[in-house]
């Protein structure tokens, strides 16, 4: 198996590994591989971005998917990109991101809140026979509180073992959306062999870009009353706080 969530085939189009399999089955793919990858395609236009919403039309085959970027309103200091993942012309996923030039703001910054306990101090997560394979062994999972198959808020640390494409090393930025999707997972209130609990939508707001390789989410789940839920996390890096996420949620039981 290649140490890669993608192989590179040439004109934009990439062959996802197993890897890339996620909770739901065999032939479709976790949200974290796929949002990383169109990310990376962002950033091979622009070095930053601020804020980045994926929709989900569908599952995201394992199969070779194609990749198509935009920028769809220039400007000097602001600018909107798009960027699309699609296979044999229906698309999956898309993302829109914004890019907001940098400046010197070191006089009035702040508000950030308090840092999350370090890697160090957190321990490995125990996973279970039922989903041990494909994404979720890509990467490595650290417990500070809570975890995937431990109901409720949870603070965890994540690092991907494997590169987003092959060959290309990954930027922290790209580590981050390989990871940030599992908030909702990480922070369930269900029983995922019971239940459905999909993100139809993840929107990543970054207040500053972010360092190193692991990537710590202190995530929350909410979930009414008709069959929608809210997952939200706030995103650290080694360094505290560098941004936020929100997932809506369809739920249902299996």
């Amino acid at each position: 198996m290649m140490d890669a969530f993608y192989l590179p085939l040439g004109d934009d189009v990439f062959r996802s590994t197993p890897h890339t399999v996620g909770p739901w089955g065999p032939d479709s793919q976790h949200l974290g591989p796929p949002s990383a990858l169109l990310v990376r395609s962002l950033l091979a236009r622009r070095p930053t971005l601020s804020r980045v919403t994926f929709e989900v039309f569908g599952p995201v085959p394992v199969a070779d998917l194609t990749v198509s970027t935009s920028v769809e309103r220039p400007g000097r200091s602001v600018e909107l990109l798009s960027a699309s993942l699609s296979h044999e012309g229906r698309v999956a996923l898309t993302a829109r991101a914004w890019h907001i030039v940098g400046s010197d703001t070191t006089a009035v910054a702040g508000g950030v809140g308090a840092a999350m306990a370090p890697p160090s101090s957190a321990v490995p997560m125990a996973i279970p026979d039922f989903w041990s394979g494909g994404y979720l062994a890509a990467v490595e999972w650290l417990s500070v509180s809570g975890g995937i198959f431990t109901p409720g808020d949870a603070q965890v640390w994540a690092r991907p073992r494997v590169a987003v494409v092959e060959g290309s090393e990954p930027t922290p930025l790209e580590r981050v959306f390989s990871v940030v999707d599992s908030a909702s997972g990480v922070s369930s209130r269900v029983d995922i062999r019971k239940w459905y609990a999909i993100n139809t939508d993840l929107t990543v707001h970054l207040h500053r870009q972010p360092v190193g390789e692991w990537v710590g989410m202190d995530a929350r789940t909410t979930i009414g009353p008709d069959g929608v839920g809210l997952a939200t996390s706030t995103v650290h890096d080694v360094e505290g706080p560098v941004g936020s996420t929100a997932q809506a949620l369809f739920v249902r039981e299996r």
